[in-house]
């Protein structure tokens, strides 16, 4: 099940140790699923209709329990469809801007004012009418809210009559329509302190019941004005991916998120469906020289990640398709951005990596050699080496961390790495390499990675990059009147052939994988066409289950 890594020496023998340190982590996992699949699992609660039986109704085990509930206002959909709750815009299977609770919009010539014009057939699940006050009364709701939701760039908003909304912005933001598309529009009139525990909205479904822990159940809104849901009950049970696995193996549930060493043992009436996505894992670099600290006194700098050789030769060495079938089975694709495959990504930031030997004159040239044959270059009494921090409870993080730092060892580049909390993590990010996760259908993440206006700024910018032409064309991208005028913008940003954000350019990060999301499926059930998935979090997967159907 284990892929072997290159046909050169010390990445084969590097590829080796990094896998070692798994196999035992994996061995456990298996032994524990052999354990289960031998005894009689606990039945699935909610439901007493088996999975086989051609009915109306799905199990899913497809990913984890929201802490903060299901209301739009403090973030619920953003990663994907609010399911209980519609949205102004959406975008296609091709990420296309289309209309849903919209009619359409316009945006004046200077970019700062929206007006959107809604539908008016549209009812809550409880029946009453959608109107332009609660469009109002959400965004109000969710600028105040202090939570994950930005708006500070709304000024106001306003029901100028039943069926129309107007935004002001206090300036022009090309990004505001990604706003519109994942904002989830909530009733002003049963909007209150229990609703995110028991939502009401205008989405193909509607709340029944929410067992903390366990399950939610939700059937079919029978007020939902676009196309009718085939599926009239879904029951969403609450598992690992390990757990979920054995659910599917038991014959427990339709749909199982599974993780990627499980993905090559098939399960009888199951099949194995790997969507691609921009579920991303990279590794964040500080950029300036060692020295300087946060007003809280936190340490930014590193003398070695400074080095742009440093940055240039991982990013040229590391072979992608390596580590991806050695820490992810081969579920997944290469990575180069923040954001491939998304409209606003730039395919010249593809390149050809696994140069080792190319890595090897790059650092040189640099004046980056082994002074005391140890093995670690070094360059003015300066070693080449530093911190790789990773999240502790993160498996694939880890082995991730650990496959880079054993293939690049040979190279003379010695990274140690350090399993750490949110909070440890948050106290290096400025001075040591951080293994990170991003990954959304919003061009804005790139801003705020890549602008020196968003340095050091939460967790975004982390290594302080600094670049006035990449912030000369984020601007523009930025203040743009629509996404298609700021794609050209966004995209040279990234590499406009002589400068950019991207490892063709200042190399500010060494992005190394897109992680596939993998499901196993009733194979009697069809799920259409997916979207490529966004960052992991919330259940993607259900954004286009109106199309989902057993199949004839």
């Amino acid at each position: 099940m284990f892929h072997y890594c290159s046909t050169h020496t010390g990445y084969r023998q590097a590829c080796r140790r990094a896998l070692s340190k798994t196999i035992p982590t994996v061995f456990l996992i298996l032994a524990v699923l052999f354990i289960s699949s031998c005894t009689s699992p606990e039945p699935v609660q909610g439901t007493t209709e088996h999975v086989n039986n051609p009915s109306r109704s799905l199990i899913l085990a497809i990913g984890q329990e929201p802490a903060e509930g299901f209301d739009p206002t403090t973030g619920w959909g953003r990663y994907g469809s609010p399911l209980f709750q519609s949205t102004l815009l959406k975008r296609d299977a091709e990420l296309s801007i289309v209309n849903d609770l919209a009619s359409g919009y316009e945006v004046s010539d200077d970019g700062r004012e929206w007006t959107v014009t809604l539908r008016d057939d549209v009812l809550f699940s409880d029946g009453q009418p959608l109107t332009a006050e609660d469009v109002q009364y959400t965004f109000e709701t969710a600028a105040s809210s202090g939570s994950v939701v930005d708006l500070q760039l709304l000024d106001s908003v306003e029901a100028v009559n039943a069926h129309t909304v107007r935004f002001l912005l206090k300036e022009a933001q090309s990004t505001f329509v990604d706003v519109l598309i994942t904002v989830g529009i909530v009733p002003k009139h049963a909007h209150g302190p229990d609703y995110s525990r028991h939502p009401v909205g205008s989405g193909p479904y509607q709340f029944v019941q929410w067992d903390a822990g366990q399950q939610l159940i939700v059937e079919a809104n029978p007020e939902y004005y676009g196309p009718v849901p085939y599926f009239k009950r879904l029951t969403f049970v609450f598992m690992q991916e390990d757990a979920a696995y054995a659910a599917a193996q038991a014959g427990q549930v339709d749909i199982a998120a599974i993780p990627a060493m499980l993905a090559k043992r098939p399960v009888d009436g199951m099949e194995l469906v790997a969507l691609d996505s921009v579920d991303n894992r990279g590794i964040s670099f500080p950029m300036v020289p060692s020295g300087e600290r946060t007003g809280e006194g936190i340490p930014v700098g590193n003398d070695v990640t400074a080095d742009p050789a440093i940055r240039k030769a991982i990013n040229i060495a590391v072979d992608r398709q390596q580590l991806i079938d050695a820490v992810f089975e081969g579920y997944g694709t290469p990575a180069y951005s923040v954001a491939d495959g998304m409209p606003w990504w730039n395919p010249d930031t593809i390149m050809e990596d696994g140069r080792f030997e190319e890595a090897e004159a790059l650092l040189a040239e640099a004046g980056w050699v082994d002074e005391n044959g140890d093995g670690v270059l070094d360059k003015d009494g300066l070693r080449a080496e530093f911190e790789l921090v990773y999240l502790a409870n993160d498996d694939s993080r880890q082995s991730l961390a650990i496959a880079v730092a054993d293939f690049l060892r040979p190279l003379g580049i010695d990274i140690k790495p350090v399993a750490g909390s949110w909070e440890d993590i948050a106290s290096k990010m400025h001075s040591q390499a951080v293994m990170f996760g991003w990954g959304s259908y919003d061009p804005l993440e790139m801003y705020n990675l890549y602008s020196s206006k968003t340095r050091g700024t939460g967790w975004y910018n982390p290594g302080y990059y600094s670049n006035p032409e990449v912030d000369r064309y984020l601007d523009l991208a930025l203040t743009s009147k629509s996404e298609e005028e700021a794609l050209q913008y966004w995209q040279k940003a990234q590499w406009d052939g002589t400068t950019g954000f991207s490892a063709m350019g200042d190399a500010p990060w060494a992005w190394l994988v897109n992680r596939q999301h993998l499901y196993l499926v009733n194979e009697q059930l069809s799920i259409g066409t997916p979207k490529i998935q966004p960052h992991g979090h919330g259940w993607p997967i259900t954004d286009n289950i109106a199309e989902w159907r057993w199949k004839e």
